[in-house]
């Protein structure tokens, strides 16, 4: 007997000095897929592997700290405090290197907490509280600081972040004719070619899953970013779901958007291609569009120590142009266009590939790369009030990055990024007059002569590194630097046996050192503040580096340069109900782009140059919340969310100075020294409830208000204040293998009149409206799940 109790309390000792075991599951953030093969580290160097199921169990005491990581996904560090509490680890994908670069959910939330930068990140359902067809709509009512415009229904598409603005014009200071100075990312594949033009006719704005968009000088991860940089992500295969879904979506003005998706994943691969052809006749007179786009992306992992991503894009895309109207015509409501732009038949066509190769590496468990090789063609043609041009550009580079992490000391951690990024850009433009069709002089004007032929070549390169240093008590100090090369070589093709101007022309922009530097405090895990400082540079494009009536390299115009000071705070509080990000910032523009007008000496203008004229000093203050209000598993409503975002701006311009000629040709210089810089709203404010419903019934009200704006750098033009109000409701099902999404939608409900944009000291032409009557919309998505 005695030798049976020994051997039961030899069971028990034993059970009791056996160690617990906690568990858990590791799964996709987004789609909650389950993740085999993930690595968990323990403290003390232990690594296991999850199952096929995505769980774990592993020896557990209180306080064990565990870092979990994926190939393909941000690693997580956590802290282990009730080991009986089943663990549901999240993990964002992080194929792109792109550090800012955000992810949904609870999980983002708790990161940007981490990071002193101001970035604001726009979700799925942002993206579709509108039609889901026109981002701006998405970035002008969920991003404080930050502006997009738009020519027409889908076209000529343009961010101003931060006051910066886009291009120089040829009436000086600030102008909005191509967008510059900002690098725009599309599945981690520069948009932004080589010259540092964006171009986005061809960009399926319908098919993105997110937007990622950084505010300010960005020069120490993206290069030439001295505004700021914005990464557009599509919506990617999920894994283990094979699925056929058919999106229809129709409106008022003849919209029509069909969009038919395929996608198949297995836990190795993923497989997604989505087709949309979209319509519009337009809103006024010459507005019509029309749009077909195919995406394609492969995702394949071959072992749990890589992925490779691919993704191939084609676009094919005509718009018309009715022109910019002017004062009176916009006073008087009369929407028939710009009688030039009609008779040139004014339109954009581009037709487009796009494609990237991308491949993660996890080396170890302090190592990883990823690298992007891509490359773009385009076919285009665009005819405006000044003639037409044919332009097709070939771009092509790659991006890579490795990603470090290093446990200094038990209690202090280095994490890092380094890399390169390189493109280059092969292009030939041609440029013709327009004039009357002896056949139908009362049609469209057809191209006559050619007025330019020019071989364009452009290269960018970029090395980077960024790290951060986290020390006890969640302090961290953040530093990156970057240097970057531009050159851009011009050849007149126009041979002119009489002329004497130069053919080749070469300009170098090189050693662009771009400094970050931060330091950042998170308080009890539920907000931080932080303080930065960040630089970076914006060159002449290749229309600027030429004095045209001379051939010759324009040498004295030196690269804009932008420097930024912010200090913010971001919080996750009252339960992870109200997440807010607040920024106050001082971004000063130096060596601005602006022309000069030289006299022929016979009371006109003999050319102009470009020439760097003074500064712009922007001074702002950004807010962003968000409020669960309500929550609930029973009863009519699930959730009630409120969001407001606000955007305050005191931008001037500094020893600002722009020369022309005055009515007997002379030399005349305004001074814009102190007046707010055009084409910013002083006062911005947005706000909006989401409600969802334990039925299936959803919906969105939201609000705009945007200031009066100057359109002239003089001050004297200003666009009037306007409020909008827009409203969507829904209702989603599942039956069997199906799940249905109907909606309706109305934008502008109580008709005010407004603009999509404002041409920026370019009269007689100032704006570009928008309908100015109610927009209705509807449609229906239907899904099958197989």
């Amino acid at each position: 007997m005695i030798k049976y109790y020994l051997a039961f309390l030899g069971f028990l000792v034993g059970f009791s000095i056996f160690p617990q075991q906690v568990k858990g599951i590791v799964q996709d953030a987004e789609t909650t897929s389950p993740l085999r093969g993930a690595s968990i580290r323990t403290t003390t160097g232990e690594i296991y592997i999850t199952k096929e199921n995505g769980q774990f169990s592993i020896p557990c005491e209180t306080g064990l700290e565990l870092q979990v990581s994926f190939v393909g996904y941000e690693p997580i560090d956590l802290k282990v405090s009730d080991c009986s509490k089943f663990l549901t680890i999240s993990l964002r994908t992080a194929i792109d290197d792109l550090e800012e670069v955000q992810l949904s959910g609870l999980l983002h939330r708790q990161q940007t907490l981490e990071k002193p930068v101001s970035v604001v990140h726009v979700e799925k359902y942002e993206l579709e509280r509108g039609t889901g067809i026109f981002l701006d709509d998405a970035i002008n009512t969920n991003v404080p600081g930050v502006t997009m415009n738009r020519r027409g229904v889908s076209s000529g598409q343009q961010f101003n972040i931060r006051g910066y603005g886009n291009g120089i014009g040829f009436r000086g200071a600030t102008n909005n004719f191509d967008g510059q100075g900002y690098k725009v990312y599309y599945n981690n594949i520069p948009i932004t070619d080589a010259e540092g033009v964006t171009l986005m006719d061809d960009i399926d704005f319908a098919s993105l899953g997110q937007v990622d968009v950084v505010k300010g000088p960005a020069g120490s991860l993206y290069g030439f970013a001295i505004a700021g940089a914005i990464n557009l992500e599509t919506v990617k295969p999920q894994p283990n779901i094979t699925a056929l879904k058919q999106n229809v979506t129709i409106g008022n003005y003849g919209l029509a958007r069909f969009t038919t998706q395929f996608q198949h994943g297995t836990d190795r691969t993923g497989l997604l291609v989505n087709y949309g052809h979209q319509t519009s006749d337009g809103y006024m007179s010459h507005n019509a569009s029309q749009k077909d786009y195919v995406n394609a992306i492969f995702d394949f992992r071959p072992n749990d120590d890589q992925i490779i991503s691919t993704y191939f894009g084609y676009s094919n895309s005509y718009d018309e142009r009715g022109g910019e109207l002017t004062i009176e015509q916009y006073q008087n409501q009369d929407y028939s266009g710009n009688a030039r732009y009609i008779k040139n038949n004014a339109h954009s066509e581009v037709t487009a590939f796009r494609a990237g190769l991308s491949h993660s590496y996890q080396f170890n468990s302090w190592l990883q790369n990823a690298t992007t090789v891509f490359g773009s063609g385009r076919s285009t043609n665009a005819s405006s009030a000044g003639g037409w041009t044919d332009k097709d550009p070939i771009n092509y580079g790659i991006r890579s990055a490795f990603d470090f992490h290093f446990d200094v000391a038990e209690t202090i951690s280095l994490n890092g990024i380094a890399g390169l990024e390189f493109q280059q850009q092969h292009a030939n433009s041609l440029s013709y007059r327009m004039v009357e069709d002896p056949e139908n002089p009362e049609g469209y004007n057809i191209t006559g002569a050619i007025r330019s032929n020019q071989a364009i070549q452009s290269k960018t390169n970029t090395l980077f590194t960024q790290w951060t240093l986290a020390f006890p008590e969640d302090l961290s100090l953040t530093a990156g630097i970057s240097t970057s090369n531009r050159s851009i070589d011009t050849e007149d093709r126009l041979y002119d046996p009489e002329s004497d101007l130069n053919r080749d022309v070469h300009a170098r922009y090189e050693g662009l050192v771009a400094p970050h530097i931060a330091i950042n405090k998170v308080f009890s895990e539920q907000f931080s503040v932080y303080a930065s400082y960040s630089k970076a540079y914006n060159t002449p494009v290749s229309g600027n580096i030429v004095i045209a009536t001379t051939g010759e390299l324009n040498e004295g115009l030196q690269p804009e340069v932008g420097k930024q000071f912010e200090v913010g705070s971001k919080g996750n509080l009252f339960q992870d109900r109200l997440f807010y990000e607040l920024a106050v910032f001082q971004a000063k523009f130096q060596d601005k782009f602006t022309s000069v007008a030289v006299p022929a000496g016979d009371g006109t203008t003999a050319y102009t140059y470009v020439a760097n004229g003074g500064e712009l000093d922007n001074k702002g203050v950004e807010m962003l919340l968000k409020f669960n209000a309500y929550r609930a598993e029973t009863g009519f409503f699930s959730n009630i969310d409120i969001f407001t975002n606000m955007t305050y701006s005191d931008f001037e311009y500094g020893n600002y100075r722009y020369q022309s000629l005055d009515g007997d040709g002379q030399p005349v210089t305004a001074d814009y020294s102190g007046n707010m810089v055009a084409g910013v709203a002083p006062w911005v404010v947005n706000a909006g409830i989401d409600f969802q419903s334990n039925y299936g019934f959803y919906g969105n009200l939201t609000y705009n208000y945007r200031d009066a704006v100057a359109f002239t750098s003089d001050g004297e033009n200003v666009a009037d204040p306007y409020n909008l109000l827009n409203a969507k409701i829904g209702y989603r099902t599942d039956f069997g293998k199906f799940q249905l999404d109907a909606y309706v939608g109305a934008n502008n409900l109580t008709g005010t009149q407004y603009y999509y944009m404002l041409f920026l000291n370019q009269l007689d032409d100032a704006y570009i409206p928008a309908p100015l009557d109610t927009v209705l919309y509807g449609g229906v998505s239907l899904n099958y799940q197989f």
